[in-house]
């Protein structure tokens, strides 16, 4: 099993890309802008296929999604957006595998680059939507495949996006956002979810997503409960045709690496030393936090010291999610502040970071499509 300090050491080393990520972003000599100008045109070889998606791991569903695609645009650069810093997913959540094996996954299987995005685990569902939206449009991306569950009023909705109207999820009622129609007076579940809040962000952002998307049907026959113990067993026997051959070979040679499964560890020293000392304005200040749940922490604290990360949990205010409770000690754990983030999302993506690609020529066609972005190899 992999240790709490393997685990530090992913932290210690993202949280120094990501200072450093915000600092160029943030300096007046190096911004970077946002027009692509009629360098697009000129400098594009192949329509670039967008796909963002957690492999966590990499699984059928995923598989099918990345083989329709690549079947609808053939000659396309098929780039995978794998979530990234700190290793948390938009749950708050650890992920099973860093993002270096996630991403070697999906290039095994076919995807020819993957890039890293955004710090998913320590921001809003709205705050990393946008910037996924902002890296598609940093992309140039030509095509967005996205998977979705069939339900009895989904091609109304999915017909309206292909259309680039935006389509904006409220509770228990989806609204177009273009014709300030109602449409629907119900929840949408994940997958759809996603669907129809990137296309709020697109077109918050000013993306022309019309025609851009391309719906997949979700397949059945994929259990994360059984990967994930599957994972814990290190026995793959139950979940061989849940899983390419090339997901199940990653796995096993990180788990027999001592790199993985990685989804029950945190740092939970940090963790319980910043909520058992962080001053009520360093807590306030995180992003996500406010004074109430600073002031929650501290009273609970002043009776009896937080000693687990359940106690914690348990002492978060009623009515929060599961994933607030989860994104909170994620915040906890890296001590991100909510005004660096509001400016981190303001420039972001400046930094193109490349975890993984094809070979030498698919990258340089993917430099080739991108214009005013600073292009990196990860390291």
């Amino acid at each position: 099993m992999p240790s709490n300090d393997f685990v530090k050491k992913i932290i210690r080393k993202d949280r120094k890309t990501f200072f450093n990520d915000y600092k160029l972003s943030q300096s007046k000599k190096t911004s970077l802008s946002d027009d692509n100008g009629d360098d697009y045109n000129k400098k594009s070889l192949k329509p670039l296929i967008s796909d963002f998606t957690e492999y966590n791991p990499l699984h059928n569903g995923h598989f099918h999604c990345l083989k329709i695609a690549k079947k609808h645009v053939p000659d396309g650069i098929f780039v995978a957006v794998v979530p990234g810093l700190f290793e948390r997913s938009g749950r708050g959540l650890p992920y099973i595998l860093h993002r270096r094996s996630r991403a070697e996954i999906a290039v095994d299987v076919g995807a020819d680059i993957v890039v890293e995005g955004p710090p998913m685990g320590i921001m809003g569902s709205g705050q990393y939507s946008l910037c996924l939206c902002k890296m598609f449009q940093a992309l140039n991306t030509d095509y967005i495949p996205r998977g979705y569950k069939p339900f009895d009023g989904i091609d109304d909705i999915l017909n309206r996006i292909s259309l680039g109207h935006g389509i904006s999820p409220k509770p228990y009622k989806i609204i177009d956002m273009d014709t300030n129609e109602v449409i629907m007076h119900d929840k949408l579940e994940e997958d759809n979810y996603v669907i129809v809040s990137f296309s709020k962000s697109l077109k918050k952002i000013g993306f022309d997503f019309k025609n851009k998307f391309i719906f997949v049907k979700r397949i059945e026959g994929v259990s994360g409960t059984l990967i994930r113990q599957s994972v814990e067993e290190n026995n793959f026997d139950k979940v061989q045709n849940m899983m390419p051959k090339e997901t199940i070979s990653v796995l096993k040679r990180e788990v027999k690496l001592g790199h993985a499964p990685l989804h029950n560890l945190r740092d939970w020293e940090t963790i319980l030393d910043n909520a058992n000392n962080l001053s009520f304005d360093e807590l306030s200040s995180l992003n996500l936090f406010n004074e109430k749940l600073a002031s929650k922490l501290i009273e609970t604290r002043e009776k009896n010291p937080f000693e687990t990360l359940e106690q914690l949990e348990n002492s978060l205010l009623y009515g929060f999610s599961s994933n607030y409770k989860h994104r909170v000690l994620s915040i906890l754990e890296t001590k991100i502040n909510k005004d660096m983030i509001y400016n981190y999302i303001e420039k972001y993506p400046y930094t193109i970071r490349i975890l993984d690609y094809k070979n030498e020529d698919v990258l340089d066609q993917f430099k080739n499509k991108i214009t005013n972005r600073r292009i990196e190899l990860w390291q």
